[in-house]
């Protein structure tokens, strides 16, 4: 094989996004050669290729090598289970499920180790957050001690909601903030720092948009070594503000506004505190940016490693199986907020799908779909 045939499922507006880079040509070694979608308009954004009016009919046609799931969010499952079956290279776009028992589902089909299985995790190209990951890595911060997320540049109006009879629905995409906008966030902050072993999460249902989902999400987490994190998301404030916030033993890196910040300790602050004599003493300190490329190739990016792992071995940016751990992140807000408790991680999987099959059959959720231009949808798309 000298060329990778992908064909798309879904042809919405990141199918269509994806679907216009590869007939550019964006992608060295792969070519789009099929799209697919129930919706015969939507087919008809690609008409350069082979179209078909379902995800079976594509991956039997012989046409594609593999596939890019970008349907709403449980066809992630079903698809991926299917494409992989028929021994089909899959990238599925995020969350690459909706709870982890589907996650669970999806990884097992997963059985031929030579079939690659990515995830759309393109923020994992982004040389900040990378350059974030570095450090922690490689020890220079220290131990971590705490983390502050504050993600609310999330804004979304009610026409947004009201774009789509599946968005912000159980049924449809199974949650909101969490489920939508955050599985890049929840991703990088487990690929970042890993999970907690405990969640006391507060959410808002609706609290700014007419909704049955969370809209707004406050949560905290503990981890294996003692460290807390606090979670803040949503799509009910502006302006917003995307400010990350890592205290560790040898000093403070703070990153917002495309500004890495690191305020260095001379001395780790828990040495510190048992060597000295002085009752109101902090550690002598120095403060350096630390640069970073720019925010990566990003889709794009994901695409090529994806092509290059399936024709070279490349080693992926983002495997699928590591998918589960931001849909867990997700759903462990969510089953603390509906049980007003505090969980553990990780979550009992089935009883989270059968309170999530309980909330779907409780719904009530009736809503009003207005068309919304391309060039509108395109202001609100997945950063």
């Amino acid at each position: 094989m000298s060329k990778v045939r992908i064909g798309i499922v879904g042809i919405g507006n990141m199918g269509s996004g994806h679907a216009s880079q590869l007939l550019a040509g964006k992608i060295s070694r792969m070519v789009l050669t099929a799209v697919a979608d129930i919706d015969p308009a939507k087919l008809k954004r690609v008409p350069q290729v082979k179209g078909f009016a379902t995800a079976d009919a594509m991956i039997a046609s012989g046409l594609v090598d593999a596939i890019l799931i970008a349907t709403p969010h449980y066809d992630h499952t079903t698809i991926g289970i299917k494409a992989l079956k028929a021994g089909l290279h899959v990238l599925v776009e995020k969350p690459i499920s909706v709870h982890r028992a589907d996650c669970e589902r999806l990884i097992a089909a997963h059985t031929n180790k030579k079939q690659v299985f990515a995830a759309m995790f393109n923020q994992r190209t982004d040389h900040y957050y990378i350059k974030i990951r570095n450090l922690i890595n490689s020890g220079e911060l220290g131990e971590i001690r705490r983390v502050n997320w504050i993600i609310t540049n999330w804004f979304r109006t009610d026409h947004y909601y009201a774009s789509g009879g599946w968005r912000a629905t159980w049924s449809g995409e199974g949650g909101g903030v969490l489920l939508n906008q955050c599985p890049h966030n929840l991703d990088l902050f487990q690929w970042m720092f890993g999970l907690p072993v405990k969640v006391r999460s507060h959410l808002g249902f609706g609290r700014y948009h007419d909704i049955e989902v969370e809209d707004d999400v406050t949560a905290y987490m503990e981890f294996k070594n003692g460290a807390t994190g606090v979670f803040i998301t949503s799509t009910g404030e502006a302006p917003g503000t995307n400010r990350l916030e890592i205290t560790a033993e040898r000093g403070k890196l703070v990153y917002e506004d495309d500004k890495i910040t690191f305020t260095r300790n001379e001395q780790e602050m828990t040495r510190f505190s048992r060597t000295t004599d002085q009752a109101f003493a902090s550690p002598a300190t120095w403060t350096i940016s630390i640069p970073a490329i720019n925010h990566g190739g990003q889709h794009n990016e994901i695409l090529q490693n994806f092509t290059d792992a399936i024709l070279d071995g490349k080693p992926l940016v983002a495997p699928a199986a590591e998918g589960i751990r931001s849909v867990e992140l997700a759903n462990s807000m969510l089953l603390s907020a509906w049980t007003d408790k505090e969980v553990a991680l990780p979550i009992d999987g089935k009883k989270y799908e059968r309170l999530l099959k309980q909330k779907i059959a409780e719904s009530a959720a009736k809503k009003k779909i207005v068309k919304v231009s391309g060039d509108d949808f395109a202001k609100s798309l997945v950063r």
